[in-house]
Parts: structure tokens; C-alpha cells; sequence
């Protein structure tokens, strides 16, 4: 079965397939929007955190509650034990091809938050529902757009069992083991008993248990991180250039891995960048068009910051501590080699604790997030009563991965992003222009984001299928 699944992991993720799509359509984008991820990246940051929330308009929860929703679910393994995976399997120059991923990516993730918002709809409940489950079936006229939205949803319901619920939980519960001594069911029945308490209370409580949470734990894990950095300050220099030549020569990896050529490094680099930031797969799109905003363009842009948190900054700390400390040439991999990195860059055990604290915390924040990912999923497809039905089957599977052994899950778990991303990467690529136009219409009338026009994003839809048509 893992052969098997390596096999179809390799194909998806290799030069023919989801790299040149995944990078493609970010630079794509990226042109087609004039670079909107440099020139308002900073404006962008100040609406996501200090300007107030649109309270008069459509949505269930704010920008901000919106943004740490999405980023409860990206910053979460990916960032400890996904970044030291991918300096194991691609040397350190994988760290340089997560940063080309997340640039450009910025790009993909406005453009699905735009889509998500543009195009969501309200459920029989009367809770604000939109992603690509959504969007690739309204934008685009005809069948091809169902198969697309469909077999998005498909997808996306299997990835939150895997990405987002098993391999969490699964570490968390190892962790805690190796840490505290504690056995791994009892930390499977806090992690089920605590999510299954948040889920009942829907996208609300997920957001308000995230918008508080999420800060704190970013910040501690950063913080530690730059203490670390600081204790060993002479070794960065070289840890930068190290990454950077790997990046485009290849070096003999940890634990007696023999060549990580350029190649190796691209595809790890790629994999685990958007297993970290989920740029591209059109998960955050989900949680984006729940928030109360006037105009898609706001939101795209708060939610294109997700991805320079989660890389840029998380990320970054995390490989610089790896590479500085020379944990990376341990022969450890996942989080054992971030947690040894720390370790080492600190004094007494407070290394590993501090590790240990954030993967809980990380790991926790992103099975909440994914939760209400699949459930948006689960109700595209079996309609509404299946909501329930899903955040009870999806509780007990947080319990079965601290339980149970998972050789195939993490390929698992790659297979299913390339899947989810390759319906929405094409989606964007077909409403590119769409995207572009209303961006570049919205910017000339508030190009500072700070006077959002008045009126509701739920209109309109008819004007852009006439467009299509003709």
C-alpha cells in the first residue's frame, strides 16, 4: 500500500503535474494582478489587525476571526515537523523553493478568498457558506464547473482526515508521549472531548476559541524561536547561504541520505510549503467567505497575509533554527529535529518543552479549522443534516490517529492537497480575468482600503455568467 501510494504521490507531485501548475499559476496571477502581494501587502496587514470590523455587512464572524480561523489551520504540524521533513527529504534549499511557493502563492490565496467571498451563498440554517465547493460551480458556467466544485468537495473531505485531523493529532500524541510519559489515548480523549465541545458551537465558536488562541501561540513560538536565534546569531549568515546554495546545487541531506539533488528540493520545498500555507488548495476560501465584509477584494487581501505569516515568518524561524544549530545534519527527522534544534539552542529542557507546548497548540488550532473546512464540504455535497453527522465522525477519527500507527498517512495526506488543489487551480486560472477586473475596479476607488464602498457582494452573479457567455 505505501508503494502503491508513493507511486501516485510522486506523480502528482512531480515536474509534469502540481509543481509547474501550483508555481504556474501563482506567477500567473501574480501578473495578472500587477503584483498585488508586494504593493498592498502592508495595508493589508493593518486591516487584518487594528482597522475595525465591517459590522454592517453580510457574514458570520470579522476579518480578523476569519483570518486566524485559516490560520488555526495552516500553522500546525507543517510549520514544526513539515519544514524539518522537508530539509530531511530535500536539504536545506527546500526551505528557499516554501519561500518562492509562498510569494507567489499570495497571489492564488487572495484570488480563492476573492472567489470565496464573490460567489458564497447563505445555507438553509442561514449561516454564510462559500469556497471552491462553491465558486468553481457559480463562476463557471455549465457542467464543468459542477465536476470541478464536486470533486473539490470530495477531495476536501478526505484531506481533513488526513491533514488536518489524523496527522495532528497523531503528532501531538507522540510529542506528549516523549515530553510527559503520557500514554497516547489519554491525550487522544482530551483532544476528541475538547473538539467535539468547540465543534457543537459551529464557525462562531471555532472563530472565537482561534482569535484567541492563535496570537498567543504564534507569538510564544516566534518568540522562542528569535531567542534561539539570537543565543546563536554568528551561525545565520551561514545557515542563509546554506539554504540558498542547496537550493540550486543539492547537498548530501541527514541521516546518510545520499544526493538531494535540485529536484528533490523543488518537490519537498513545493509539497510541504503548501502543506504549511495551503496556498492554492482553496481551503482558506472556505473560512474567508464566512467573514463580514464589504466587497471580496478587503477580504482577499487580509487573507493573503495568512500565507506571509505562515511562511514567511513561521516558517522561516523554524528552518533558520534547523540549519543554524546544525540539527538538520542529526538524522532525525519530522519534529524530533526541530525539537532536538531548540534544544540545542536552548538551555535545560526548556527547548524541547517549548516545541512540545506549541505542536499541542498548533496542532489543536489546525483540527478546528479543518473541521469546519470539511463540514462546508460535507453540506456541499449530502446537504445540511449531514453537518452533524460529520463533526461526530470526524471527532472519533481525532482520537483514532493518537492511537493508532500512521506509516501512510503523511503520503496519504499529500495525495489529497494535490487533489484538492488541482480543481481550484484551474478554477482560478479560468476566472483569472474576472478576478482581475473587479480587483483593479475596487482599488481605483479605494486604493488605501479605507473607504469600503457600501453594498452587498451577493449581487452580481448574473452579470458575470452573461460575460462568460458572450
Amino acid at each position: 500500500m505505501l508503494d502503491w501510494l508513493d507511486t501516485i504521490d510522486s506523480f502528482i507531485w512531480g515536474p509534469f503535474l502540481l509543481i509547474p501548475l501550483l508555481l504556474g499559476t501563482g506567477v500567473y496571477l501574480t501578473i495578472r494582478l500587477g503584483g498585488l502581494q508586494f504593493l498592498k501587502l502592508i495595508p493589508a496587514l493593518r486591516m487584518a489587525f487594528f482597522d475595525a470590523s465591517e459590522k454592517d455587512a453580510d457574514g458570520d464572524i470579522s476579518h480578523y476571526q476569519a483570518l486566524t480561523t485559516a490560520l488555526a489551520a495552516t500553522v500546525g504540524v507543517g510549520n514544526i515537523a513539515g519544514v524539518a521533513t522537508a530539509i530531511y527529504l530535500g536539504g536545506p534549499g527546500a526551505v528557499f523553493w516554501m519561500w518562492v511557493t509562498a510569494l507567489f502563492g499570495m497571489a492564488s490565496k487572495y484570488s480563492e478568498a476573492f472567489m470565496g467571498v464573490r460567489f458564497r451563498t447563505t445555507d438553509a440554517r442561514g449561516e454564510i457558506s462559500g469556497g471552491p465547493q462553491w465558486y468553481l460551480k457559480r463562476a463557471i458556467p455549465g457542467r464543468f464547473g459542477v465536476v470541478l466544485s464536486v470533486a473539490f468537495a470530495a477531495f476536501a473531505i478526505l484531506a481533513s482526515f488526513g491533514i488536518g485531523n489524523m496527522t495532528q493529532s497523531n503528532t501531538v500524541a507522540a510529542v506528549v508521549k516523549d515530553q510527559f510519559g503520557i500514554t497516547p489515548w489519554i491525550t487522544g480523549l482530551v483532544l476528541m472531548v475538547f473538539t467535539g465541545l468547540v465543534l457543537v458551537g459551529g464557525i462562531k465558536s471555532i472563530a472565537k476559541v482561534t482569535a484567541a488562541v492563535v496570537p498567543g501561540m504564534i507569538g510564544l513560538y516566534v518568540l522562542a524561536a528569535l531567542v534561539v536565534l539570537g543565543l546563536n546569531i554568528g551561525g545565520i549568515p551561514d545557515a542563509l547561504a546554506t539554504i540558498f546554495t542547496d537550493a540550486f546545487t543539492g547537498t548530501a541531506a541527514a541521516g546518510g541520505f545520499t544526493g538531494a539533488v535540485i529536484a528533490q528540493a523543488i518537490q519537498f520545498g513545493v509539497a510541504r510549503g503548501i502543506f504549511s500555507n495551503e496556498s492554492g488548495l482553496g481551503s482558506a476560501a472556505i473560512a474567508a467567505a464566512a467573514a463580514k465584509t464589504q466587497h471580496p477584494v478587503r477580504q482577499g487581501l487580509v487573507s493573503m497575509t495568512q500565507t506571509f505569516i505562515d511562511t514567511i515568518i513561521v516558517v522561516t524561524m523554524t528552518a533558520l533554527v534547523i540549519v543554524s544549530t546544525g540539527a538538520w545534519t542529526s538524522g532525525n527527522k519530522g519534529a524530533t529535529m526541530t525539537s532536538e534544534a531548540f534544544s540545542v539552542g536552548l538551555p535545560g529542557e526548556w527547548g524541547s518543552l517549548i516545541v512540545t507546548v506549541a505542536v499541542i497548540f498548533f496542532a489543536g488550532s489546525t483540527v478546528l479549522g479543518w473541521a469546519y473546512y470539511g463540514e462546508r464540504c460535507a453540506q456541499r455535497l449530502f446537504g445540511i443534516r449531514s453537518v452533524k453527522v460529520y463533526r461526530v465522525i470526524f471527532t472519533l477519527v481525532v482520537f483514532l490517529g493518537a492511537t493508532t500507527e500512521l506509516s501512510t498517512v503523511w503520503t496519504f495526506s499529500d495525495i489529497m492537497n494535490g487533489l484538492m488543489a488541482l480543481p481550484n487551480l484551474v478554477g482560478l486560472l479560468i476566472c483569472s480575468g474576472l478576478i482581475a477586473r473587479e480587483t483593479r475596479a475596487y482599488l481605483t476607488r479605494d486604493p488605501d482600503l479605507r473607504n469600503p464602498p457600501p453594498g452587498s457582494t451577493l449581487e452580481g452573479i448574473s452579470e458575470w455568467e452573461t460575460s462568460t457567455r458572450n
